[in-house]
């Protein structure tokens, strides 16, 4: 009967001892977690995804029991112990008497406003929070268990399980939520890296880096009590091949977590302060590798999600697209280049079109110089401002504006690893070598695709426009204004012309080659 509950239906107000004033309930993959006014109450689901198993009530009581135990490692007053869930007629009652169908771990609630991801969000984390974390991670780590049976976790077999596990079960993924060629980037960057430094894994076992750890050290897992103190729970305690390991795991896991939220300083300073405090100073040598299968198992997870058919779309939406930034932040800490595709040309010849088309087919960052240009002037995105050429919202100085935008939001986003797609006319020769000169020290692959289409195809496309809900203004009169100042990119290399007369199928398979190829 038990796995047949749906707890976040089954507990409500009434299945408390004690009043309450509100009830917030948050589902994951593997648990409910009941919040009240003053504790928190975890259920784990009945689910068998390899890696762990809760299907029986047994199962469920052991890793609850588990769960306390190894949290109060490191927050030993928060986690209150393991209780049961009872049926009293037609109500389940949490602490209840009688014969349990359910555990749940009961912990003190903590305060949301000190929860890291918010003081991430709100922009309020500063360097004393991370001083908090090394404080508390340095001592831990240099008691946590050891030996034999925790060394095996650092062994080459389990780091090549670990991370060919997560390649087999992404590859269903793959032209989803990453592009075919960073899938295999990061794959032969990982096998190479495991193989070729078999000595460095070696030595941190014999030296005593391989320690029953946390496991899932990221922001979600910690919180701040003002800055007298920090708690950081919810370690896993469902595999010890996830919690146990070399230590750079764990670290590189907060600093993946605090690079993917663009905290890339505090990131730093986070592991200069650990290196400072634990001299641990060879950690350095095996991080990027430890942030990207940690940037990677983030983005397995947003896919798990993703599939997840009883998880709402919107949210299913949200995990694909967390996924594609994970995946994007592993293939740059593989030492992947990202790519800037730049869609050109006149307005109403399919750039938009074909932009979208692309971003079906190989995920990345689009930025549309439409769109950046009526967010700059706070203006509804689907209202319509027409006006003369290079007049009102279109001057010069406006489009300027706009385009060193775009190349600033461009260049933020390929610093992470992420594919960029720019999408505006790109008419003037000026402008081509902003974006030259803007990436000429930059570590990205650049490509020109320039679209153009017969006259009466352009018109009939920008008079369809008027019907449509788009974000462009542009009209018949200012495509052939533009037609007039149009400057041929010619200059531009790889430059890639294409007929956008050609049937959207082929178009798509030209641009894939293109990329490929060049």
């Amino acid at each position: 009967m038990n796995s047949e509950i749906f707890w976040s239906e089954a507990i409500s107000l009434n299945s408390f001892s004690f009043p309450i004033k509100e009830l917030k309930v948050v589902q994951t993959h593997i648990s409910y977690v009941f919040i009240t006014d003053k504790w928190v109450y975890k259920i784990k689901k009945p689910v068998n995804f390899g890696f762990l198993d809760f299907t029986t009530l047994e199962k469920r009581r052991y890793f609850c029991e588990k769960e306390v135990e190894l949290n109060r490692r490191l927050c030993p007053d928060l986690y209150l112990g393991v209780v049961p869930i009872t049926k009293e007629g037609e109500i389940f009652k949490v602490e209840g008497r009688g014969e349990p169908v359910e555990y749940a771990v009961k912990m003190k609630r903590l305060p949301e406003e000190g929860m890291m991801v918010r003081l991430l969000r709100e922009k309020r984390i500063t360097e004393r929070h991370i001083d908090l974390i090394v404080e508390a991670l340095v001592p831990f780590y240099k008691e946590a268990q050891t030996g034999e049976k925790v060394n095996y976790y650092g062994s080459l077999e389990v780091i090549s399980y670990n991370t060919e596990e997560n390649f087999s079960q992404t590859i269903g993924f793959v032209g989803k939520a990453l592009s075919e060629d960073k899938y295999k980037f990061i794959v032969n960057y990982t096998r190479s890296f495991i193989e070729g430094e078999k000595r460095l894994f070696e030595k941190r076992i014999q030296e005593g880096f391989i320690r029953e750890g946390h496991g899932d050290l990221y922001s979600a897992n910690i919180c701040f009590e003002d800055f007298k103190r920090v708690y950081i729970f919810d370690c896993i305690e469902f595999n010890e091949r996830f919690r146990c390991g070399d230590v750079c795991s764990d670290i590189a896991f907060l600093a993946m977590d605090l690079d993917f939220n663009r905290y890339r300083n505090l990131s730093d300073y986070f592991v200069e302060g650990y290196l400072k405090k634990s001299e641990d100073f060879e950690l350095l040598q095996l991080l990027n590798f430890y942030k990207c299968y940690r940037a990677y198992v983030r983005g397995k997870i947003g896919c798990f999600t993703f599939a997840s058919s009883e998880v709402p779309e919107r949210e299913r939406e949200e995990a694909l697209k967390r996924a594609q930034e994970y995946f994007d932040l592993a293939y740059f800490y593989a030492g992947g280049i990202p790519r800037l595709i730049i869609f050109m040309g006149l307005s109403g010849t399919g750039k938009t079109f074909l932009a979208y088309k692309l971003l079906d087919r190989r995920p990345a960052v689009y930025v549309s110089s439409d769109v950046v240009r009526k967010k700059l002037l706070n203006l509804e995105l689907n209202g319509h401002y027409y006006a003369p050429f290079e007049k009102g919202i279109y001057s010069p100085q406006m489009s300027e504006k706009t385009y060193q935008k775009m190349l600033e939001i461009a260049k933020e986003e390929l610093s992470f690893g992420r594919d960029v797609i720019l999408d505006a006319t790109f008419r003037d020769l000026k402008l081509r070598d902003w974006v030259r000169d803007t990436f000429k020290n930059f570590s990205v692959k650049i490509y020109w695709i320039w679209c153009r289409a017969k006259d009466e195809t352009v018109k009939k496309r920008l008079n369809q426009r008027i019907y449509e809900g788009t974000v462009s203004d542009a009209l018949w009169d200012i495509y052939l204004a533009q037609k007039e100042r149009f400057q041929p990119p010619l200059e531009c290399d790889p430059l890639l012309i294409l007929d956008t007369e050609e049937s959207s199928q082929v178009l798509e398979e030209v641009i894939l080659d293109f990329l490929q190829s060049s």
